[in-house]
């Protein structure tokens, strides 16, 4: 993760989104989520199978 206190001013300003994209963003907060055939909606058995790809890590897995 980037420490943005350690950016310069211009590099904040290009990381930063723009007036258009942040009005894109609150709209698609808005918009309902609409679930078909590729993308169904998520049922208990079906989030009792899922598999993470990245598996959370111990915090003390190296004794540290």
């Amino acid at each position: 993760m980037v420490n943005v206190n350690k950016l310069s001013a211009e590099m904040q300003k290009e990381l930063a989104f723009t007036k258009e994209e942040l009005a894109e963003l609150e709209q698609a907060r808005k918009m309902p989520i609409t679930f078909d055939e590729d993308c169904p909606e998520t049922t208990p058995e079906r989030a009792l199978k899922f598999r993470r790809v990245n598996p959370p890590r111990s915090v003390n897995a190296h004794g540290a």
